[in-house]
């Protein structure tokens, strides 16, 4: 038995597939590279993947981790070289490294999520960086908004570990967020835009790190 943690990047071109279809598609590659999965027990096996932090419709991301057990060992190297020949454009592997078994679950693991964020705007540098400054002084921030039909209510600024700008321009910037994401909660980018200032939905959301614990 071998546990590979995979780190994979997805494009625009998959940017609208859900959770399940991605999942889908991870099995269907690795099934056609031949790669010796490990299956649950019961009345209905399945492949042992799991795929941390599931990410909204419509991000991209350069830092997605997935953990795959498989019955016998295989080469990191091979497994870059088949299975990348399997998968469709828009889903790319970073890397693959061997992990302990004994290991908690990958998501259970999950701490922190950074993205970058480009926003339209018509605010000078000087009011975006003010901003991101009195954000970060709130102690609280009472926040609501609704999602599936339900009207949820949580303190916005408990998680957001870190704000900062990494681009202004002439109508447009871009920021940084480290962001919470446990089991328990996880911060949303398009809100924290909007308890920023920023009317309307980001041009794009890409996120770039999954930082798990002890990272």
């Amino acid at each position: 038995m071998q546990r590979l943690r995979i780190t994979f990047s997805r494009g625009d071109e998959v940017k609208y597939l859900s959770h399940l279809d991605l999942m889908r598609l991870w099995e269907r590659a690795l099934r056609r590279a031949d790669i010796p999965l490990a299956y649950s027990q019961g009345f209905s096996p399945h492949p042992r993947i799991s795929i941390a932090a599931p990410l909204p419709i419509g991000v991209t991301s350069d830092g997605e981790l997935m953990d795959i057990l498989l019955q016998k060992k295989a080469s990191p190297y091979l497994f870059i070289k088949t299975v990348g020949e399997q998968l469709p454009h828009g889903i790319g592997i970073a890397g693959v490294a061997q992990v302990a078994l004994p290991l908690p679950s990958l998501q259970s693991q999950v701490r922190q999520a950074e993205y970058r964020v480009e926003l339209a705007t018509d605010k000078r540098e000087q009011e975006v960086e003010e901003a991101l400054s009195s954000f970060m002084a709130k102690k609280q921030l009472p926040w609501q908004h609704r999602r599936d039909r339900e009207m949820r209510h949580y303190d916005l600024r408990s998680l957001v570990d870190r704000l900062w700008l990494i681009e202004w321009q002439e109508s447009r910037c871009t920021l940084g967020m480290r962001l919470r994401t446990d089991s328990s909660a996880t911060g949303r980018a398009e809100q924290v835009t909007l308890a920023l200032g920023f009317p309307d939905p980001p041009r794009s959301i890409h996120r770039t790190e999954l930082i798990l614990a002890g990272g």
